[in-house]
């Protein structure tokens, strides 16, 4: 017996309804130590992050981590896009270990998290084993987190991969919410944000759009 194909989205495919997006200690210090990945495309795939739930209205939580003590601002390419967002500081390296975080995640209740933090092995390896524990889906966007070393990023990345998070990238994120071209309403909001973010994906669409006068 063949198996019929159905046009209906798999259930794991993100929607902006379905989940609430938590970017963890994106901050300057936080930053200084980061050598899995370059710093600039790092902050940028935060902003691609930042900007797409604010444009798609997905819940969001800003964490950080003794902010005006020692581990500074969190990135601009992050608070641009939440001007005026209350952000949960603490103490603690594991952010689930927070009881305000945790009234945060309660009061928005979504069992869907997608998760990004510096650093992998500690800022987002924390929250993602301790969700993931505790029954919810979680998603690691792994181009918005970075560590000390290569391999601490991908140890983190496999140790959360095995407990049962699903890797993704910031730029999927963003299409995955979009996912039809044809939703005119968001249509302006994901291809601005991939010109501005999207590195040369954006400058294809900027070109179509200047080039053939693609509609906006």
């Amino acid at each position: 017996m063949s198996i019929k194909a159905i046009a209906k989205p798999a259930k794991s495919l993100l929607s902006p309804k379905d989940h609430a997006l938590i970017l963890i200690d994106h901050q300057s210090q936080m930053a200084f130590n980061i050598k899995s990945i370059d710093i600039t495309n790092l902050r940028t795939n935060a902003g691609i992050l930042a900007h797409a739930a604010e444009g798609f209205k997905v819940p969001t939580i800003l964490t950080t981590i003794s902010k005006d003590t020692f581990a500074g601002p969190v990135f601009d390419e992050i608070t641009a896009a939440f001007p005026g967002v209350k952000v949960v500081d603490r103490t603690t390296s594991n952010a689930w270990e927070d009881e305000n975080f945790i009234a945060r995640v309660n009061a928005i209740g979504k069992d869907r998290l997608v998760i990004a933090g510096l650093w992998t092995s500690v800022c987002c390896n924390g929250p993602v084993v301790s969700a993931l524990e505790q029954g919810y889906e979680v998603y690691v966007v792994t181009d918005a987190c970075g560590d000390a070393t290569p391999e601490a990023h991908e140890r983190a990345v496999e140790r959360m991969i095995q407990a049962g998070a699903r890797p993704i990238t910031a730029l999927t994120y963003l299409l995955e919410l979009q996912r039809d071209w044809a939703r005119q309403e968001t249509y302006g909001l994901t291809t601005g944000i991939a010109m501005k973010f999207g590195g040369a994906f954006g400058i294809g669409i900027q070109y179509a759009h200047a080039m053939f006068a693609v509609h906006k």
